[in-house]
């Protein structure tokens, strides 16, 4: 389904909230752009309504939280088996694994409900060209989600000792210095030090101390 250098558009609204779907549904009629062809009010009954309607619309505007079946689990669903649709999330929610989440279903964009109608407009022209719209706040938290992600993986295996003795590597602590501070022996430290090597598959504690800096768990230096 090819959009682009279409002068309108056709919307579905998925919205829990009669009343949402009512004011979203009066302010996109007036613009000349966008037309409201379908509603649901979860996700189940908008894969229902899809796979029952004569013409799929270009892009649908996807609330987050919902009964039976929520935003993130619509647009999975749905990029499954329209893998072709647009789908903008329009939520209250600014959280980093819910935004993660939502572009990981497949999600164009995440917009706050708080935004303009200038900036809903924009988003929704963007969704339907393929282009991305974020406000710098959900950018953030989508980097935010992105890092505690990668971090959660990479921290399987170690142990709490072994994290502590990794930070305070990254922090430049020889291994005298370590023991002292965390009141264990240089041996104990040794073990620690050698077990992070195997763990993390590196040679030598400067490429530690670089791993650390990289996953975003080490003080930046000052």
């Amino acid at each position: 389904m090819t959009v682009t250098g279409k002068s309108s558009y056709t919307v579905m609204i998925v919205d829990d909230h009669d009343m949402v779907r009512a004011g979203l549904k009066t302010y996109l009629m007036l613009e000349p752009k966008f037309e409201v062809i379908a509603e649901a009010g979860n996700g189940e009954e908008a894969l229902r309504v899809l796979n029952e309607i004569e013409t799929l619309p270009d892009l649908i505007l996807m609330d987050l939280m919902m009964p039976i079946m929520d935003g993130v689990q619509a647009t999975a669903a749905i990029m499954e088996r329209f893998p072709d649709l647009k789908i903008v999330m329009l939520t209250s929610f600014l959280e980093d694994d819910k935004v993660l989440a939502a572009v990981e279903a497949g999600a164009v964009s995440y917009v706050l409900k708080t935004v303009s109608a200038e900036e809903l407009i924009y988003a929704l022209t963007g969704a339907v060209k393929g282009m991305p719209v974020m406000t710098s706040d959900v950018s953030q938290a989508l980097t935010r989600g992105l890092r505690q992600r990668s971090a959660q993986g990479a921290d399987e295996g170690l142990t709490e000792r072994e994290k502590e003795v990794l930070l305070l590597i990254a922090d430049g602590m020889a291994n005298k210095e370590i023991a002292e501070e965390l009141h264990i022996s240089i041996k104990t430290v040794k073990t620690h030090v050698s077990n992070l090597l195997m763990k993390c598959e590196l040679e030598d504690r400067t490429q530690l101390a670089v791993y650390a800096h990289r996953k975003g768990w080490a003080k930046p230096q000052v």
